[in-house]
Parts: structure tokens; C-alpha cells; sequence
């Protein structure tokens, strides 16, 4: 549990430190875009109101408050099930993973109205469309993980 925590802590810290560090202290909220090694990676602003590629946006506070309490259910939800099983240590390090991202995004939610996102990435002739930010890596990395590395083992004789 106590790695769950951890994990959940220093995620949600870096993903809070990423986006003051690209969206206030660089000013991302006003130049709107930084071309930092184009086309493999721009900083592009992006305020994300819905859920992922915002989906959903335009709803409103309703939804806004919605989602900031869907994610403190769910992780709220995934740390009761990391202290009743016996989590591996990767499978405690990805509940943390998504936990500290899922928080991260619900914080932004709170301060800003919306999710920061500020990522972008293309490549070989393709161009990406959608920003996202470190948080949204760690909740798809963590919930990978998760699927990986938890769930019954049983012994066959």
C-alpha cells in the first residue's frame, strides 16, 4: 500500500510541476504553441473540458464536477482494492500511476475549469491532432498495468 501511495504522490506531483512549468511559468496559456522539436514534440495548449480528446466537452459545470468526482471514486476505489489483495510490486506501482494521474487531471479540473493539456506528437507524415499531458500517460499506463499485472494466479495440481 505504501508503494501505491507513493507511486500516487510523486505522479501527481511531476504531472502538477509539467504543467505549471509549460503552461505558467513558459506562458503556453497565452503563446498558445512552442515548437520544441517539431514535429516530434510541441508543446500545443490545449483546455480539455470532456473526457478523453474531449469527448463530451461543452456540458458545462454539471459535467465538470462530474468528472472530478469520477476520478476521486475510482481511485478512492483502486486504493480499497490495493490494500485488500496482495498486489506485485509492478501492480502496485501501476494503481499509483493511474490513481496520481487520474488526481492530477481532477485538480486541474478544479483550478482551471479544464484538463491542461499540452503534449504533442507527430511523426512521419502523420499529424496529430490532440494534445494530452503527463497525467493522461500515467492512467493509460497504470490501467495497462493493472490488466498486466494483477487478478487471480491459482495454482493448478
Amino acid at each position: 500500500m505504501r508503494i501505491t501511495a507513493l507511486t500516487a504522490l510523486i505522479t501527481f506531483v511531476i504531472d502538477q510541476l509539467s504543467k505549471w512549468a509549460v503552461v505558467q511559468f513558459l506562458d503556453l496559456k497565452t503563446v498558445g504553441q512552442i515548437d520544441v522539436l517539431p514535429p516530434y514534440l510541441v508543446f500545443h495548449m490545449a483546455w480539455n473540458q470532456g473526457a478523453n480528446f474531449g469527448l463530451l466537452s461543452g456540458h458545462g459545470d454539471l459535467l465538470r464536477w462530474g468528472w472530478v468526482a469520477l476520478a476521486v471514486v475510482i481511485s478512492a476505489w483502486v486504493m480499497r482494492w490495493v490494500r485488500r489483495e496482495q498486489f506485485s510490486i509492478l501492480g502496485q506501482i501501476s494503481a499509483g500511476l493511474l490513481v496520481g494521474g487520474a488526481l492530477g487531471n481532477a485538480i486541474d479540473r478544479i483550478i482551471y475549469g479544464a484538463v491542461a493539456d499540452f503534449l504533442n506528437m507527430s511523426c512521419c507524415g502523420f499529424q496529430n491532432p490532440y494534445s494530452f499531458n503527463v497525467a493522461d500517460i500515467t492512467i493509460f499506463a497504470g490501467a495497462f498495468g493493472l490488466i498486466l499485472f494483477t487478478g487471480e494466479t491459482k495454482n493448478r495440481t
